[in-house]
């Protein structure tokens, strides 16, 4: 399986492109920095210089043909300013799933974010405000298009190693927290799965083995 993956260097996309390579699936990670290139190679990847930020439709559809899924896994990051929580984690998510339908590449997964419902609370810092209503509005736009995809939103991320038990169901979980690594692993099990496409999903860390949290997610009728 051929996988795109924008946002290609971030710590989820690196683990991520691990996994897939070790099983002999073919990981293709879009950068913007060419220095990072060696690190994606490192990690079984193939790394493609792109900015999603300036990139037209036609030239990310481009890196994406021949494809069997797409992840967008990008994002702006912290300290990275209110302008950019737009467009990255909004206006990159809407470019890249444009592209994907360009290029005929229909599984398409999402990394987006817990606490989408509290965007407008204003105990909430306006930066992750902004961030939380960039994300909403990438899930908006990912569920109009004519894609086979599927929506992942984390908890807290921790850079801790994975234990490969978690807790995955349809939003509202309660909040918690999840390693990269374990969130890596989710995502590999959901471009395997069909099933899940059409769902949005919440993920924690939990008590149970993410290959059995995925089998008994409810597929969308």
């Amino acid at each position: 399986m051929r996988v795109v993956i924008a946002g290609g260097h971030g710590k989820i996309a690196l683990h991520l492109e691990r996994f897939l390579s070790t099983r002999g699936d073919e990981p293709v990670g879009l950068i913007r920095n060419p220095a990072q290139a060696d690190d994606l190679r490192e990690a079984g990847a193939e790394p493609v210089v792109l900015d999603l930020e300036s990139a037209t439709p036609d030239e990310v559809a481009k890196t994406l043909a021949g494809a069997d899924a797409a992840v967008f896994a990008a994002g702006a990051g912290p300290g990275s300013g209110n302008a950019r929580k737009d467009t990255v984690d909004r206006g990159a998510a809407a470019l890249f799933a444009q592209a994907a339908e360009l290029a005929g590449v229909r599984r398409f997964v999402q990394i987006s974010s817990m606490g989408l419902n509290r965007s407008d609370d204003p105990s909430v810092d306006e930066t992750f405000r902004i961030y939380l209503k960039a994300k909403a509005a990438a899930e908006d736009d990912l569920r109009a298009r004519d894609l086979d995809w599927t929506i992942l939103r984390p908890g807290g991320l921790l850079d801790d190693p994975g234990t490969g038990l978690v807790r995955l169901a349809a939003p509202p979980l309660p909040r918690g927290q999840i390693s990269r690594q374990d969130v890596a692993a989710v995502l590999v099990g959901l471009l395997d799965d069909d099933n899940t496409i059409g769902l949005t999903l919440e993920l924690t860390r939990g008590e149970t083995p993410a290959e059995i949290a995925i089998a008994q997610l409810e597929p969308r009728t």
